[in-house]
């Protein structure tokens, strides 16, 4: 055998231009992309809303000569409340882990990028349970296999299905309930995916296309088509294995879709479907009620890195809203 070896010439060390972390982009998550943050200074605190009925009920009648003019008026609800829940989560440092650490590993930098990615999934995963969920708007539709029956669609899976048209049935039911046609489609990426080979629109793309670039559809274009300001896709993913288990990895947004009115920014006598209320009177917190802080903790002998993030996502125009069920099998 040659001497020296391969193992003798040479001891294996970490690479110092090189390492993998498995970290969702922040474009992938919606939550923050759906509808407008407020501010809010107090952790709970109520808010006004305006009677619907009373403003498109007419009233008005005619007067007669040296008559009064007929007399209405209109309701105010000062009942409905936000309060923001506090989510917090740390990571520790010990002396010893820091002074024993690769040259190319950064404790510090490591621990505040996986608490930020906990803290966007958390966010995420409390705006699908509060919006991208069954039966919580006032329109709600469900996907079927077979023909559809009363607030029933046909899943757009199917190539005979008409996505396009069961989008304007709902805009149609949601404008009704709540006044305004719907501006913002989410929709799961399996929907996404389906939408894209779907006939209704590659029918429409393919005639559009210009030489040599091949027809394909973009969000931009399913907007257009669906007449519509903006479509999202919810691209984010869970692993809802416990620690040591193999990883057991879903997409947060499932199989469905939502349409919703939602203004571009929150004010005075403005509708929308819903609103993330972000406490940004907590102590240190950011505009999205998000605070990062880094102490040390001498009985441990380790820095704590700690996140919070103070907010609460609340449907607060369940009529602005439309859910598709089960769009895709």
């Amino acid at each position: 055998m040659p001497q020296p070896t391969l193992s003798d010439v040479h001891v294996n060390v970490p690479l110092t231009n090189l390492s993998l972390m498995y970290r969702q982009e922040d474009e992938a998550f919606v939550a923050d992309k759906v509808f407008p943050i407020v501010s809010v200074q107090q952790r709970s605190d109520v808010y006004y809303v305006y009677n619907k009925g009373d403003f498109i009920r007419s009233t008005m009648k005619k007067r007669g000569p040296g008559a009064e003019s007929a007399g209405s008026g209109y309701r105010l609800d000062n009942t409905p409340s936000y309060l923001c829940d506090v989510w917090s989560l740390h990571k520790d440092i010990p002396d010893q882990v820091r002074a024993n650490a690769d040259s190319v590993l950064q404790p510090d930098l490591e621990a505040t990028m996986f608490l930020s990615t906990q803290a966007r999934l958390n966010r995420e995963l409390q705006w699908a349970s509060t919006f991208f969920a069954n039966n919580v708007w006032t329109t709600n539709y469900t996907g079927v296999a077979g023909a559809p029956g009363a607030n029933q669609f046909l899943q757009w899976n199917d190539p005979t299905s008409s996505p396009i048209v069961d989008v304007r049935t709902v805009k149609r039911a949601v404008q009704l309930a709540g006044l305004y046609r719907p501006n913002k489609l989410v929709l799961a990426r399996k929907v996404f995916d389906t939408l894209c080979d779907h006939p209704d629109f590659i029918d429409r793309v393919k005639y559009g296309q210009t030489a040599p670039q091949p027809a394909k559809v973009t969000l931009a274009i399913m907007a257009s088509l669906f007449e519509l300001d903006e479509v999202l896709v919810m691209d984010g993913i869970q692993n809802t294995a416990v620690e040591g288990a193999s990883d057991t990895n879903a997409f947060i947004a499932g199989n469905h879709a939502l349409l919703v009115y939602t203004p571009s920014t929150p004010g005075l006598m403005v509708p929308g479907a819903g609103y993330t209320f972000a406490w940004t009177g907590y102590f240190g917190a950011t505009s999205q009620g998000t605070r990062l802080k880094s102490f040390y903790l001498p009985w441990l002998e380790s820095t704590r890195v700690e996140i919070d993030s103070a907010y609460v996502h609340k449907i607060v125009g369940a009529d602005l809203g439309g859910f598709f069920y089960n769009a895709v099998a």
